[in-house]
């Protein structure tokens, strides 16, 4: 099949969340099944041309593209994803991604006021670049409300053009927290019909004009990434944002499909970014990246002292409420704790302040490193994840294969990838809270920390979870499928 796959950001070109990791990994799985595909991003202004061997290509130089009359030139350069065969396009359209960030202005924490026509041209000019390349795909895989404009122009503006008949579109929800919600008066802006914004139309959502609600209705198929959060979305109001009746609606053509993790960057024998690789074999290397960590953060190193670590946004879908309230009896039980993240300014600073009164226990790095990402993961003994929300997840499948106690919230995807131990048969592979609140994330902490002093018990989990596999295989395998159902393959 011949698949193009647009985002707005590909690790590790340009990653603000786990959006890019998804799309670095699944285009390489996909490739595996010798499928022909593609991928289309934007060309943003930190991406290091020369780091990455970005080429001119002569035939996709000025491109026009028109919306709403205003006719813009676009301008495309190609690679290849890291350690793979898989092409990817960069798409510059005027100076509309000549920015520092991706969506927001890292100085201010503000999107970006023209995101909306931003992504408008991307989208548009990802279809005249196909045209260009005369490379007709037979479908084209979309990833949130950046990309939510193609399953639209697919089936209105360039309906009538024989270059786009018969392509059809799949649509991911990756978190329904960022739906592309924008004043009505923008629908003229981005050739969207101005009559459809309206609350029963199909792009009127509270008021607004909803590029999430647009998408939901255009495309062929629906997915978002794991099983347990489809359901919730269906199920729980608060949880998928009033989308759920429409999703029902679309039956069949709506699935949950757990993303899966690249193991040639997220595994311990291999990582680059340890000074000391392991493996349950040679178990001993994860207590020596510890004590890297440890020395990398100015604390003391103790053997047997559990070390605990978070890699997160610092707000409260994260649940950075909840494990501010269970500090306290969290650090009575003779821990350390590593946080690094960046978000909401108020957590930060209440973050800092707790940082002095847990002075030697508690680590705070308000900035996000992916080299300290991965000694975190290595370095820590337990993991937590008290999420609200979390469609999937990802650190808690990373901890798995790095040998290090998840404890999870009971929500999404987290419930999908981790299984509550259980010390009567010995069994299980994280710990899962009982409930949203303190009680629950110190209650599963101090569970955590019992089986960690057991290191005969330890032992044998680490087994376990190490050997889980969360790779991209099966996943794939399945969006493959869809695919073939969707095109009539």
């Amino acid at each position: 099949m011949k698949i193009l796959y647009l985002a707005s950001e590909v690790t590790p070109f340009a990653r603000a969340g786990g959006l890019g990791d998804v799309t670095g990994a699944l285009p390489k799985s996909l490739k595996d099944l010798n499928q022909e595909i593609r991928i289309m991003m934007p060309k943003y202004k930190f991406i290091n041309e020369r780091k990455y061997v970005l080429r001119e290509v002569i035939r996709l130089r000025n491109i026009p593209v028109t919306i709403n009359g205003r006719t813009e030139l676009a301008n495309v350069k190609s690679a290849f994803l890291p350690e793979s065969k898989v092409q990817i396009y960069f798409i510059e359209v005027a100076d509309f991604f000549n920015k520092p960030g991706i969506y927001h202005d890292p100085h201010t924490n503000e999107p970006y006021e023209d995101n909306a026509i931003r992504y408008a041209f991307f989208a548009k000019a990802a279809m005249e670049t196909l045209k260009t390349l005369s490379w007709q795909p037979d479908l084209i895989h979309c990833n949130d409300w950046q990309t939510a404009y193609v399953p639209v122009y697919l089936k209105t503006l360039y309906q009538g053009e024989e270059f786009f008949k018969g392509i059809k579109t799949v649509y991911t929800l990756h978190n329904l927290t960022n739906q592309g919600a924008f004043d009505k008066s923008v629908a003229k802006q981005i050739d969207f019909d101005e009559n459809e914004v309206k609350e029963d139309g199909m792009f009127g959502k509270d008021g607004q004009l909803n590029l999430t609600k647009a998408a939901i209705y255009f495309s062929d198929f629906i997915t978002t990434v794991s099983e347990n959060y489809a359901d919730e979305i269906i199920e729980r109001d608060e949880i998928g944002y009033g989308f759920g009746k429409l999703l029902e609606e679309k039956g069949e053509f709506f699935e949950g499909i757990l993303n899966g993790v690249d193991y040639t960057v997220w595994t311990p024998e291999k990582d680059k970014a340890l000074p000391t690789k392991y493996s349950f074999e040679e178990i001993e290397g994860k207590e020596e990246n510890k004590k890297a960590l440890l020395l990398r953060l100015g604390l003391e190193y103790r053997e047997g002292r559990p070390l605990l670590g978070m890699i997160s946004k610092l707000t409260k879908q994260k649940g950075l409420h909840i494990l501010i309230e269970a500090l306290p009896e969290i650090m009575k039980m003779d821990v350390q704790l590593c946080i690094m993240g960046e978000g909401d300014p108020e957590i930060a600073n209440t973050l800092m302040e707790a940082q002095k009164t847990y002075a030697g226990q508690l680590s705070i790095n308000v900035t996000y490193d992916d080299k300290i990402a991965h000694l975190i993961e290595a370095g820590a003994d337990i993991y937590l994840m008290p999420s609200t929300y979390e469609p999937c997840g990802l650190n808690q499948i990373f901890s798995l294969r790095y040998g290090t106690l998840p404890v999870v919230s009971p929500i999404g995807g987290l419930l999908d990838t981790v299984e509550d131990y259980d010390p009567t048969i010995e069994d299980g592979t994280g710990f899962v809270m009982e409930k949203l609140d303190a009680a629950s994330l110190v209650e599963a902490t101090r569970r955590a920390i019992d089986l960690y002093n057991d290191k005969e018990k330890l032992r044998a989990v680490q087994k376990q979870i190490m050997a889980e596999d969360f790779s991209w295989d099966i996943s794939a395998q399945r969006y493959l499928d869809i695919y073939k159902r969707v095109t009539g393959e």
